[in-house]
Order: structure tokens, then C-alpha cells, then sequence
């Protein structure tokens, strides 16, 4: 599930400039308190402990992809990849020696920024994954994106942070911080931002300082140094005193580190460290930090009476990724009594962080409790606490095995799993029945502890005893192991892919069934649609892992198996491939579905039919239009042609940014076969807040992802009068994308407050209705 603000402002603050470089230059984007949550009745925190190792040798996005990290607020910006926009991307944060720490999943958007995560107007962390948790992102963690689980780049945290707030004296700032021995001093920048400089002599809303002496920049001069004790100081030197206090009384001194920087001076892995910013949740709805919620509570609890004790059972805890391994565990009853203000408490303290249960002692007989459990770390305990009520429990266990018993190749494993929390089960080899006289265990009764190894031909008897004392019924499974394994099943490596009368299946090689044993050969069967065996299976050699299966009926659906054969025997057939539509003698393939931006200047556009019938073939393309009055429709170029090609036009009213359809239709030999491909305009997004109104002045200020458009504004609806347009141009740093204004005054404003007014960009993004507000 997407867990974001829908309607909150996007607030990018990472594309920046080289120090001294002026618009046009080259572009990149550049302690808690103790709390918890109590094991409840009928859900719990369960956290899981993932354990992949970063990697030392990540690679580092390539402009104009990049992954930029702010440590202090846990916020991770995704810039670029705009060649898988609408794809979905998983995120994971790793730490050396824990694994992953966390992990959210975004779509990717058009535009310089793909998606942020931990920021409003972006997803959550654990939006899609189940990891439930903000992490304390640290230096040394690496933050890497993945698509369809093929890692598509990663940034390294840099260790590199100011460590106190600016000291004044006179005009001059200094800011002073750590590098780590692993921070490339060359690569680094401090930086101080306050908007309120844009109206002093520095003219921006930041200043900045980069290695090396004193450099002059308008209204001030900067350096920054380097200790040989891994620290660093920036020194701004102000041309007034004014404008010095303004910059010491900013807030959130940025000391900025990167991997790489290539000849462009595109910064890629960028670490941004804000002095005094905190973590955790960066908006509404967003899971607690690691530290925030105490250590995860233990599940499935019960709680039985047994005379005058209680019986306690549990699933022990697994501590959430980045956090204090769980320790142990309390478990106290406290009596329902009371007495001048005070209850009788009893309870354990467990030391054992693999606990699964415990036994309260010494209790009143004839009063009523409720328990609870806790865990136990370093960083506290589990809360709030959730009582337990003890139950009076007279229901018998039941008891299941798996796998129940047969005749087996090779050696197998049983697993015996009770019903109820805490049963004890015994089993005995021997037909004996393992509960004696009493409810007890019977003589020679073995306590099951763990899955038990079956290499032989065996039979056994099982019962449970749960912590009331119920006693489950008797059940005996038996197992004949033959010692003649075959080979597992093969899995296919992906859809088949389809050819003239064949399809070309692979698979992956199987277990061969034992050490010793080799794969002779493999059995591929082809089936029709309704699941009937077509034809006669075929056989390949056992170094072979692929076939092109032919003699089908073209423009005919399949679908496979195969299985692997030793000198045992056959393996159990694979499940079935994914289906395939064999090409029969006439193709039409229309080629991949594009996704295309839409431009400043109409934009060419190929469409590729190259994979159709060539031989004495006739093409055909159109595209399929909702009416004949599609305001989307465009001009075709060589429709007769495999390679046609058409125009995206700029974007204009009524124009749509819906996909286009285009057909194929190929004939050949008096055989017609078509085939349909689409093409995605992929627009930027404009938005604006509001507009303002007054008598003979009209004002609107908006964001676009993208630069160098032209934003129409009417009134009246989408298509409706034009009041004014404005171009978009690039945004001041830190901020990403463009910006417009249009402003009219005099005569060239409305007369009256126009209520509602619309947005369009010729890049194809729109807004509205957006309120004006009287000014």
C-alpha cells in the first residue's frame, strides 16, 4: 500500500550547482525515549530479521539516476530512471553485521524526481514490504534500489556531518564538523541555508563553501579546511555584519559528501547531513523509528491455569532490523485483589532470548490474574503492557504431521506441530502408546523437540499433553524410504518465447536427487490450451537446459512441462510454463510498448515492426482513434513500412496524455495477422498553491518538474478562456525542476477575482481547478 500525503506539495532540495557555477552550468541532483508495543491477544509485532551483507563494490547511479541521502531525517530522494517510468522499485537501507534495516517500494514518476521516501508527498519506509520501520540511517550504510530484483544502483552514507552550530565573530562564520577517513576531502561541500539571504548582497538563499582558500562570491567569501584528526571547518568571511547574523542564526548546517563526480561535475551518491535535523517519521502514518516503539513483544501468548500455577507459552520475539537484540523476557501476574490501593504481583525474569515458555508458581488458587509479557533489551521493554487472561482450558490438542507418512526415495524429515501454544508432544518407534496412566508421559515416551530425520523405514506414534494437562488423541504415520532418489522437479527460467511453428523453452538444472547421482536427461511435453498432450514429449541431453520445441500448429496456444530423469528414474513434472502463442506462417509483431516525454519541440517517434513476416509481405498501419475527431490523433509516415514514424506534437488543449494505439496488419501469401503496440506521451507535472487577486494586479507561482516549457493559465475550465502564459524556467538551488510566475498588472489584469483557474504546460501536465484568493 502507498502510504503518502496525496495532496502535500513535493519539497525537493537536492538539485544544486558546482560553488561558482551560474544557471546553465552543469546540472546534479543531488535520542528517544523508552516506548514499545506489548505482545496482545490477537496481534502482535513480529519484526524480521533480514541478513543480506551490503556490498563493498555497489555501483554508484550514472547521471541522470541518482540516489540522494539525508542521514538525520532518514529521507531518501530517487532522482532520474525515467527510463522505467511506472515501473516499481524496492529501496533497502543495509548496515554491515544487521542486514536490511529498511525498506519501502515507490513507482516510479516522470520527471527529475522519480519518488522520495520518508518525505511528505512520498512513501513511507516499509510501503510495500512489510518492514514496519523507520531506520536510524547511519554512515557506512548503503542505500541501493532494485527492479525486479536486479540492483539498479546504490549510495554509500559518507561519514561526514557538522558537529556544532556556527560561531559568529564580527563577519566572519565558522562551521566546523567530521570527515571519516573513507570521505574524499575534494568531494565535499558545507553549505548554510537561509532564504532570507535573497535579499541581502548574496542574492541566493545559500552560501556555500568548497576545498581550498578564501574564494569570492557575491556578498561574502568561503573556505573550507581539513584536520589531520578528521575534521573540517568552513570559514565565511561576510561583507557586512548584517548579513553575517543572518546566516548564524540558521538553522540545519549542511555538510554534503559524494562518491563520484563525473566530468560534468554531476555529483552522484550524495550524502546530506543536516546539523540538529532529528529523524524518525518524517510525516503522518509513517512507521516509528527503531528505537521508538522498545523492543518487539513476543506472539501467540497463552496463558493457562494448572492447579494453582500458570502456565505461559509464546513465540519468542525477533528484535526489529537496527535495533538492541532482544535479551530476555518478564512475565508477571497480577492478582485482580485489591488492597488498600495495592494488587499482589507475582512473576519471572528469563535471561533467555529463545524462551518459548514458563511456569508462575505459588499463585493464590482461588484468585483471579492477568498476566503479562514482555521483552527485554537494552533499550527497555516492550509497551504498553496488555494483560493476559489465564483460561480455564478442557479442549483436547490436536496434533499434525508432515509429511504424513508414505513411501520416499530418500531420507525425509517429520515435523510434528501441535495446535495449542506450549502442548508437549511425545512420540514412541515402537506402536507403544507415548501417554501413560495419569496423562503423563509413558515410559520410553520421547519429548518431540525438532523436525526428526527419517533415513530408514520407520513408524511413529504421537500424542500431546497441552499446558492444561488435555491429552490429544493417539496418531501413528509410517514412512518407507526406498534409498533410490530421482531428481527434483526442474522450474522453467521464463516464458517460453514464440517462433515460426516453435516456441523455445529453458528451464533451470534441479538437484540430480542425491550426491553420486547426475542428470541424464530431460522429458519436455507440450500442451494445448484446454491441457491436452500435444503430440509426442521430447527428449534432450542432461548438460542441456533449453529447446526449441518444434512441429506446432502456428497461431496455436501452448503451454509445457519437463522433467528430469538419473538412473533412478524420472523427477516429478515441473508446474506448467507460462503460455505461448506459437507464430503460425503469416507474423505481425508490432514491436515493444514505448513510453515517450513529451517536449518543447514535437518529438519523432519510431514504431518498430522489423520482428514480422518479411517475405513477401504487405504492411499496414493505423492508428486506432477514439472518434474521428481524437484530438490525440497523429500523422503517420510510412505507414506501408516496418519502420513508420510519426510526431508527438506539443502539448495543447484537448489534447490528452492517454496512450496512443497503433495497428499492424501484415498479409502475406492471402494470410492477414495484426498486431497493436502503444506509445505513453509521459508528461511533467505543474502545480501551484493558489493564485492571488486584487484590483488590477493578478499573481500565480507554480513548480514543474521539468524546464523549459510554457504554462497556459485560464479561466473558466480546462478549455477555457486564456488569462496569461509564462515560461517555466530552471529552479534556484537546492530546489529541483523549474519554476513560473506570471504576474499582470494594470489593464493586463482580470477585472474581477476569478474564482477557479486551470493550468497547462506544452510538456503536458496540468492543474486544476487551482482557487485564486483575494490579495
Amino acid at each position: 500500500m502507498r502510504e503518502h500525503l496525496a495532496q502535500a506539495p513535493r519539497i525537493s532540495e537536492v538539485l544544486m550547482k558546482s560553488p561558482q557555477h551560474e544557471p546553465g552550468g552543469p546540472r546534479f541532483r543531488v535520542s528517544y525515549g523508552r516506548a514499545g508495543t506489548i505482545a496482545g491477544v490477537s496481534a502482535v509485532l513480529c519484526a524480521t530479521s533480514l541478513l543480506a551483507i551490503p556490498s563493498a563494490n555497489a555501483a554508484v547511479p550514472s547521471f541522470p539516476d541518482n540516489l540522494v541521502v539525508f542521514p538525520d531525517r532518514d529521507f531518501i530522494t530517487i532522482e532520474g530512471y525515467q527510463d522505467r517510468v511506472g515501473q516499481t522499485a524496492l529501496v533497502e537501507v543495509t548496515r554491515k553485521g544487521a542486514g536490511v534495516v529498511g525498506s519501502a517500494q515507490g513507482v516510479v514518476t516522470a520527471g527529475d524526481v522519480a519518488f522520495e521516501i520518508n518525505h511528505p508527498g512520498g512513501y513511507c519506509w516499509g510501503a510495500g514490504t512489510g518492514l514496519n520501520v523507520t531506520p536510524d540511517i547511519r554512515p557506512g550504510d548503503v542505500v541501493s534500489i532494485k527492479f525486479n530484483g536486479a540492483e539498479a544502483g546504490a549510495t554509500t552514507v559518507q561519514d561526514a556531518y557538522v558537529t556544532e552550530h556556527s560561531s559568529l565573530s564580527g563577519t566572519t562564520l565558522t562551521v566546523k564538523g567530521h570527515a571519516g577517513a573513507g570521505v574524499n576531502p575534494a568531494q565535499m561541500e558545507q553549505r548554510i541555508v537561509e532564504p532570507a539571504l535573497k535579499d541581502t548582497s548574496v542574492g541566493r538563499r545559500d552560501v556555500r563553501a568548497v576545498p581550498g582558500p578564501l574564494t569570492a562570491e557575491d556578498g561574502y567569501s568561503s573556505s573550507l579546511a581539513f584536520g589531520t584528526d578528521g575534521t573540517f571547518t568552513a570559514t565565511y568571511v561576510f561583507n557586512d555584519a548584517a548579513t553575517a547574523e543572518i546566516a548564524a542564526a540558521a538553522s540545519g548546517e549542511r555538510a554534503m559528501a559524494w562518491e563520484v563526480e563525473d566530468a560534468d561535475a554531476n555529483r552522484q551518491g550524495l550524502t546530506i547531513a543536516e546539523f540538529g535535523e532529528l529523524g524518525g517519521p518524517g510525516m503522518g502514518g509513517c512507521p516509528n523509528g527503531p528505537l521508538q516503539s522498545g523492543p518487539a513483544g513476543p506472539s501467540n501468548v497463552k496463558v493457562a491455569k494448572a492447579g494453582g500455577d500458570l502456565k505461559v507459552n509464546w513465540t519468542p520475539a525477533q528484535a526489529v532490523p537496527g535495533t538492541p537484540a532482544i535479551t530476555g523476557y518478564r512475565v508477571t501476574a497480577v492478582g485482580h485483589t485489591v488492597t488498600g490501593r495495592e494488587q499482589a504481583e507475582s512473576g519471572v525474569r528469563i535471561s533467555d532470548p529463545k524462551a518459548a515458555g514458563t511456569t508462575i508458581k505459588g499463585l493464590n488458587s482461588g484468585e483471579d490474574y492477568d498476566v503479562y509479557v514482555v521483552s527485554v533489551s537494552s533499550a527497555g521493554e516492550t509497551f504498553p503492557a496488555v494483560p493476559f487472561i489465564p483460561e480455564t482450558d478442557s479442549a483436547p490438542p490436536t496434533v499434525t504431521a508432515s509429511p504424513n507418512g508414505g513411501t520416499f526415495p530418500t531420507a525425509q524429515e517429520l515435523t510434528l506441530t501441535a495446535s495449542e501454544q506450549g502442548s508437549d508432544i511425545y512420540y514412541t518407534l515402537d506402536g507403544t502408546d507415548p501417554i501413560g496412566s495419569g496423562g503423563v508421559a509413558a515410559e520410553g515416551a520421547i519429548l518431540y523437540k525438532a523436525p526428526v530425520p527419517v533415513a530408514a523405514t520407520s513408524k511413529f506414534t504421537y500424542a500431546a499433553i497441552d499446558p492444561s494437562g488435555n491429552v490429544s488423541d493417539k496418531a501413528t504415520v509410517e514412512f518407507t524410504i526406498t534409498n533410490d532418489p530421482v531428481p527434483a522437479a526442474p522450474a522453467f527460467a521464463g516464458a517460453p518465447v514464440a517462433g515460426k511453428g516453435t516456441a523455445t523453452v529453458s528451464w533451470t538444472a534441479p538437484n540430480p536427487g542425491a550426491e553420486g547421482l547426475t542428470i541424464t536427461g530431460y522429458t519436455v511435453q507440450a500442451y494445448t490450451a484446454d491441457g491436452t498432450a500435444f503430440g509426442s514429449a521430447k527428449k534432450v541431453a542432461g548438460d542441456v537446459t533449453s529447446l526449441v520445441y518444434d512441429g506446432l500448429a502456428g497461431d496455436t496456444q501452448y503451454r509445457f512441462t519437463v522433467k528430469a530423469g538419473n538412473s533412478n528414474g524420472d523427477s516429478p513434472e515441473s508446474a506448467m510454463s507460462a503460455p505461448v502463442t506459437v507464430q503460425g506462417d503469416v507474423v505481425a509483431n508490432a514491436g515493444p510498448d514505448q513510453n515517450v516525454a513529451r517536449r518543447t519541440t514535437a518529438t519523432a517517434v519510431t514504431l518498430d515492426g522489423t520482428g514480422s513476416t518479411t517475405a513477401g509481405a504487405i504492411y499496414q498501419w493505423r492508428q486506432v482513434l477514439a472518434s474521428p475527431t481524437d484530438p490525440d490523433g497523429v500523422t503517420l509516415s510510412g505507414s506501408t513500412t516496418l519502420r513508420p514514424t510519426f510526431n508527438l506534437p506539443v502539448y495543447k488543449y484537448p489534447m490528452t496524455n492517454k496512450p496512443l494505439t497503433f495497428e499492424l496488419k501484415v498479409t502475406a501469401g492471402g494470410v492477414t495477422k495484426t498486431d497493436v503496440v502503444t506509445v505513453t506521451p509521459v508528461p511533467d507535472r505543474v502545480t501551484a498553491s493558489q493564485g492571488q487577486w486584487k484590483s488590477r494586479d493578478f499573481r500565480v507561482d507554480g513548480t514543474s518538474s521539468a524546464v523549459g516549457g510554457t504554462v497556459t493559465i485560464r479561466v473558466g475550465g480546462p478549455g477555457g478562456t486564456i488569462i496569461g502564459t509564462a515560461p517555466v524556467t530552471a529552479a534556484a538551488a537546492p530546489a529541483t525542476g523549474g519554476v513560473f510566475s506570471l504576474r499582470l498588472r494594470d489593464g493586463n489584469a482580470p477585472a474581477t477575482n476569478p474564482g477557479n483557474i486551470w493550468i497547462e504546460s506544452s510538456l503536458g501536465g496540468t492543474a486544476g481547478p487551482i482557487t485564486v484568493v483575494n490579495k
